[in-house]
C-alpha cells in the first residue's frame, strides 16, 4: 500500500514555511483493491469506507494515477525505485532480491536526508534466500529502511512466517493445506495454497498484526524525544485473498466476503489515523494512501452483487485494461495540500522519488529514478491542469503486453487482456487491427478500438515506445 515531503529553500520561501518544518510521511499501500471500492472515487459503492473517504475530504484525490504494474511485484519494485519494472526480471523475486545492492530507493534516499525510515507489511521483492533459518539478505533493511517487520510475499503464498529485521522471527515449519470457498472461483474468497508456516502466525490475525506494529513505530517515534523525521510504510496484504474478516466486520458491506475484508482494511487504516493523532503527528504528517494493483473480481460478481469493484474501468487484476492499474490515489497535507482537491494529471507510483528529490533538496543522479517525474508542483497547487507532468507513461502487463500513454492516446500493443481478464491473448487476424488503441478522453471504457482507424497516431506511439523501452 508506499513519505516526508520537506520543501526546497525557494518553496519554503514562497510558501511561507521554514526550514525546521520536517513533516512526517506516512505511505499506506493496500493490495488488490479496485478503483470502484472507495465511496469517494464510487458513489455507489457498496462497501463503506469512511476512514479513506476522509483522507479524499482532507486532501488531494488523483483519478489518473497507476501502477508502475498489474502485479503485486511490479508495482511495489517501481513505487521503491522510481524504475518501470519491465526494466528487470521481476520472475525472480521467489528467491533473490528484485532491487539491486546500492541501487536507490525512496527509503534510502530520504535516509541520507535525515529521515528514520520503518515499513511494516507485505515486501514481495525477493530476498536473497537461503533457507529460513539464516539471514534473508536483500530486503528491506538492506534498502533504506532503519526496521521491518512484515511478511516475504501475500498470504495465500507459502512459505508464511513472519520477518524482523533479516530475520525469521520463527521459520515455517508446520504444513498448512490447501484452501478455497464455494461460490468464488479459485483466486478468490478464503483461498490460500498448501505450504509450511509459522507456529506464531495465522492468517486471519495478519492484518490486526502488521496494525499494532505500525502503532508502535509512530508511538515509538512520538515518545522517543527526536527532532528526526520519520518515513512509515505500511504495505497491507488485503483486501487480497484470503478474504479473511472477523467476527466483528462480518455483513458489515453489501459486496460479501470481499466487502466485509475491505471494511477491515478500513478500520485497521482509521486505527493508524487515529494513533497519528494520539501521538499529536498528524498536523506535520503527509499521508499517501493507494493501492498495489487492480481487483480480482469478475462480471459475475457485479451481477451478483450490484458492486463494481472496478469502478466502470474494463478488466481486472494483471490487465493492460484500465482496472489493471488505475488506482486511487490520495494525498492529505495538512495546510499544503487543498482540502478536498481534485487533479487529473497522469502519474505513476514511479514518480514518488522525483516528487520526493525536489522537496526534499535531493541532487537526484541520472541513474537514480530513469522513470520518475515530479509532481510536487501538483500537490502545492502550482501547476496548471492543462500542463501534462508526464509526457507518456509506459507498462507491461502480467502476461507481457507493452502499454504506452501519451495523453489520451492509449497503445496495447497485442489483442486481449494481457492478465487475468478473458480472452487474456487473441491471435491478431489475417487483416485488421494487431494491437488496441483507445481515446481514454472519449472512452474510458476501452469499449471501441482505434486501431485501425488512426495509423499515424499508432505509429507514433510505437516510436515512443521503441525509444524508451530500449536497453
Amino acid at each position: 500500500m508506499k513519505f516526508l515531503f520537506i520543501l526546497t529553500v525557494a518553496t519554503f520561501l514562497s510558501t511561507g514555511l521554514h526550514a525546521a518544518d520536517h513533516p512526517h510521511v506516512l505511505l499506506i499501500m493496500v493490495d488488490d483493491m479496485g478503483y470502484g471500492d472507495p465511496g469517494c472515487y464510487n458513489p455507489n459503492s457498496k462497501i463503506p469506507t469512511p476512514h479513506i473517504d476522509a483522507l479524499a475530504k482532507e486532501g488531494m484525490r488523483f483519478t489518473d494515477a497507476h501502477a508502475p504494474g498489474p502485479l503485486c511485484h511490479m508495482s511495489r519494485y517501481g513505487l521503491l525505485t522510481g524504475r518501470y519494472p519491465f526494466r528487470t526480471n521481476v520472475s525472480r523475486w521467489p528467491k533473490h532480491a528484485l532491487i539491486e545492492p546500492g541501487q536507490t530507493t525512496l527509503a534510502s534516499m530520504l535516509k541520507t536526508q535525515g529521515y528514520r525510515t520503518a515499513m511494516v507489511g507485505k515486501w514481495h521483492l525477493g530476498f536473497e534466500e537461503q533457507g529460513y533459518d539464516n539471514p534473508l539478505p536483500g530486503g528491506p533493511v538492506d534498502v533504506g529502511f532503519d526496521s521491518y517487520f512484515g511478511i516475504r510475499a501475500s498470504t495465500d503464498i507459502p512459505p508464511y512466517f513472519y520477518i524482523r529485521g533479516r530475520q525469521a522471527v520463527l521459520p515455517p515449519t508446520e504444513p498448512i493445506a490447501h484452501h478455497d470457498s464455494e461460490g468464488w472461483s479459485p483466486i478468490q474468497g478464503k483461498f490460500w495454497r498448501k505450504g509450511l508456516i509459522s507456529k506464531d502466525l495465522k492468517l486471519e490475525e495478519v492484518l490486526p498484526r502488521f496494525t499494532e506494529e505500525a502503532v508502535g513505530v509512530l508511538q515509538h517515534h512520538a515518545t522517543n524525544a527526536t527532532d528526526d523525521p520519520l518515513l512509515l510504510y505500511v504495505a497491507y496484504p488485503a483486501p487480497h485473498t484470503p478474504w479473511l474478516p472477523t467476527s466483528e466486520f462480518e455483513g458489515s458491506s453489501r459486496a460479501s466476503l470481499y466487502g466485509d475484508f475491505m471494511v477491515m482494511v478500513d478500520a485497521m487504516i482509521g486505527k493508524i489515523l487515529r494513533a497519528l493523532d494520539k501521538a499529536q503527528l498528524a498536523e506535520e504528517t503527509l499521508v499517501i494512501f493507494t493501492s498495489d494493483n487492480g481487483p480480482v473480481w469478475y462480471k459475475e460478481d457485479v451481477q451478483r452483487f450490484d458492486h463494481d469493484s472496478s469502478g466502470g474501468l474494463r478488466g481486472m487484476k494483471a490487465d493492460a485494461w484500465e482496472a489493471g492499474h488505475r488506482m486511487p490515489f490520495i494525498v492529505r497535507w495538512p495546510g499544503r495540500v487543498a482540502a478536498g482537491s481534485k487533479t487529473d494529471q497522469t502519474i505513476s507510483f514511479t514518480d514518488l522519488l522525483a516528487t520526493l528529490a525536489t522537496l526534499t533538496g535531493y541532487d537526484r543522479k541520472a541513474n537514480e529514478g530513469p522513470d520518475s517525474f515530479d509532481f510536487s508542483k501538483v500537490l502545492l497547487g502550482q501547476q496548471p491542469a492543462s500542463e501534462p507532468i508526464r509526457p507518456h507513461w509506459v507498462m507491461r502487463s502480467g502476461s507481457g503486453f507493452m502499454t504506452v500513454r501519451e495523453g489520451p492516446w492509449k497503445l496495447i500493443d497485442g489483442l486481449g487482456s494481457g492478465g487475468f481478464s478473458k480472452p487474456k491473448r487473441i491471435p491478431p487476424p489475417d487483416q485488421g487491427p494487431t494491437g488496441q488503441l483507445y481515446h481514454l478522453g472519449n472512452d474510458l471504457g476501452e469499449t471501441t478500438n482505434l486501431y485501425d482507424k488512426h495509423p499515424e497516431i499508432v505509429k507514433k506511439l510505437r516510436e515512443t515506445l521503441s525509444q524508451i523501452t530500449q536497453p
